[in-house]
């Protein structure tokens, strides 16, 4: 028994934080719209204004935006074809772990807003069996695209995961690239022709 639990515990660790690391991306679109009309845009400031996260992530969301577009062909302008539009939410999760092989506590990951990336408190280990409780912050992030001569929302991709506390600006950074890359992966929608 002792060395099924030696053997499964670096297999357990390893599911639970690579769970925590992934982006899960949805997308929709409006089936009507014709994607190869759109070759240029511009970024909604409104709408950005009010998202509740700190200016720096904003920069560092709409920068990776732009690079994403860029690879696509698309050109920013001051009279667009489509406006671009974000928008983040956040909500606690609370995972309850069964821990039958004697593991002890991890600590929660951050989401967006001003605390950044990397661990939280009460990362160890421990023999004892028992549950364990982890709490941390999920992250959204949307992007939308919308068109400006009709005025109307023409897709949308959203990003689900977490961005953990760090004082590292580099893997912070990183961590946006990601969840903006894996987002705009889902544009243009399969199966529509595009530029």
């Amino acid at each position: 028994m002792k060395k099924l639990k030696l053997i499964l515990l670096p297999v357990f660790a390893l599911v639970f934080l690579s769970s925590c690391n992934a982006v899960r991306v949805l997308s929709d679109y409006d089936e009507k719209a014709n994607f190869s009309s759109y070759n240029s845009y511009a970024f909604y400031k409104t709408g950005i204004d009010k998202a509740q996260i700190s200016d720096l992530d904003k920069k560092r969301i709409l920068r990776a935006i732009e690079t994403e577009l860029s690879t696509r062909g698309f050109i920013k302008s001051d009279s667009p074809d489509i406006l671009i539009n974000i928008f983040t939410k956040e909500q606690e999760r609370v995972d309850i772990y069964n821990n039958n092989f004697g593991m002890g506590g991890w600590g929660g990951f951050g989401g967006w807003g001003m605390g950044g990336l990397g661990w939280g408190p009460g990362l160890g280990w421990g023999w004892g069996g028992g549950n364990f409780v982890s709490t941390s912050t999920e992250g959204s992030l949307y992007i939308d695209l919308v068109d400006t001569q009709s005025k109307q929302l023409v897709w949308q991709g959203k990003g689900e995961g977490t961005l953990a506390n760090t004082k590292n600006i580099q893997k912070k950074e990183q961590r946006i690239k990601e969840f903006v890359s894996q987002i705009m992966e889902q544009y243009p929608p399969s199966g529509v022709a595009t530029n």
